[in-house]
């Protein structure tokens, strides 16, 4: 069973920058495509960013392009999402999430295999 634990939420005002962590365990990552998704207060979860196996290949929500990014350390079997520049409508619960499925840039929920259990974001204004 593939576990991920989400590191490294907060609060902070727009402007600032966080770095999340995802450190995973039981699984052998690099046969995973990972993906960061959130979940605004009162919406559905949404897509972030997701990352190939290897990280050769990275995709983004037109929403986060040029201020987020997603990376992999397969060394030590943790993602991370760089996020700059927030914004008060970035404030979210934010989810590892891991897909037995080969990249195909954007993935959707229902493709996921493994979540975290959310790490929270809140951007004050």
């Amino acid at each position: 069973q593939v576990q991920l634990v989400e590191s490294g939420g907060g609060l902070v005002q727009a402007g600032d920058s966080l770095r999340l962590s995802c450190a995973t365990s039981g699984g052998t990552f690099i046969n995973y495509t990972m993906a960061w998704f959130r979940q605004p207060p009162g919406r559905e979860r949404e897509f972030v960013a997701s990352i190939s196996r290897g990280g050769g290949a990275t995709y983004y929500a037109d929403s986060v392009k040029g201020q987020f990014t997603i990376s992999r350390e397969d060394a030590e079997n943790t993602i991370y999402l760089q996020m700059n520049s927030l914004k008060p409508e970035d404030t979210a619960a934010y989810y590892c999430a891991a897909s037995a499925r080969r990249f195909d840039g954007y993935l959707s929920p229902i493709r996921v295999d493994y979540w975290g259990q959310g790490t929270p974001v809140i951007v004050s204004s």
